[in-house]
């Protein structure tokens, strides 16, 4: 069931949109080459509950951690670990889920680690173009098909290709909720959007071929063929008149004490 948010409800979920959004921008400034992606769990569960909020991925269907990080040729659901080492070069999306007075925030970001090749830098610049394009289809009266498809025009028309079997979907009070938000489609299919809907747009997108499997864990994502995957994520509400990402703040925002673990 597609759950349309209250005025009430908008106001508390952006809240926990915004704890997200300053909970992953606290972990991007803090990244340094030769901490382990085991550092930056440590980093976002403390700087979570220390403001009252919970890491929503903690426990989730048996999840691990405070987050994910999906280095390199890992596609998502990267679970960290203290084997895993950042490098000069590398490339690692962090995914963070707020749950915060009942409600939850989800944002992700690809983050370049020191001097990562130029065609690395492209799939991650593509990448993050390919969520603002979706994001810019949004608005009441528009459907869902709409949004893969300018995703995946995007993406192969820059000779990269796009994950099917993971997508984005519906968030609120439940961490996942209809309607299911995939990033590849036909312009005017699928379900019709309205105001009050909640849900994420979080496409990956890879510089090699599409397909991906799952390890062992049961839990991380990498490409079949080893090449590199880049994603990005908003938690967007749609509006009156078009679409609003609530995973953000204004640099007004961010305070002294959002410095601080």
């Amino acid at each position: 069931m597609i759950t349309i948010k209250s005025a009430r409800e908008i106001e508390i979920m952006k809240e926990a949109c915004k704890m997200a959004a300053k909970t992953l921008h606290f972990l991007g400034k803090n990244l340094e080459i030769g901490m382990t992606t085991a550092d930056i769990n440590k980093m976002c569960h403390e700087y979570t509950i220390n403001r009252s909020a919970i890491p929503a991925t903690l426990g989730y269907h048996g999840f691990p951690a405070s987050l994910c990080t999906s280095r390199n040729e890992v596609i998502c659901h990267g679970i960290p670990s203290t084997k895993e080492i950042l490098k000069d070069g590398d490339i690692i999306n962090l995914d963070v889920t707020t749950l915060y007075k009942g409600f939850h925030g989800d944002t992700s970001h690809t983050y370049l680690v020191g001097n990562v090749r130029p065609e690395i830098k492209k799939l991650v610049d593509v990448t993050y173009n390919c969520l603002m394009a979706g994001i810019s289809v949004c608005k009441p009266g528009a459907r869902i098909g709409d949004i893969g498809a300018v995703i995946e025009e995007m993406a192969h028309g820059n000779g990269f290709t796009v994950v099917h079997e993971y997508c984005g979907h519906g968030i609120g009070r439940v961490f996942h909720e209809e309607p299911q938000i995939t990033h590849f489609g036909k312009r005017g299919t699928g379900v019709e959007m309205r105001p009050g809907m909640t849900f994420t747009i979080e496409p990956m997108i890879n510089i090699g071929k599409r397909h991906s499997k799952v390890l062992g864990d049961a839990w991380t994502v990498v490409t079949q063929d080893k090449s590199w995957s880049a994603q990005f994520e908003h938690t967007i509400l749609i509006t009156e008149s078009g679409a609003e990402i609530m995973t953000t703040f204004s640099p007004e925002e961010w305070t002294a004490d959002d410095d601080k673990l």
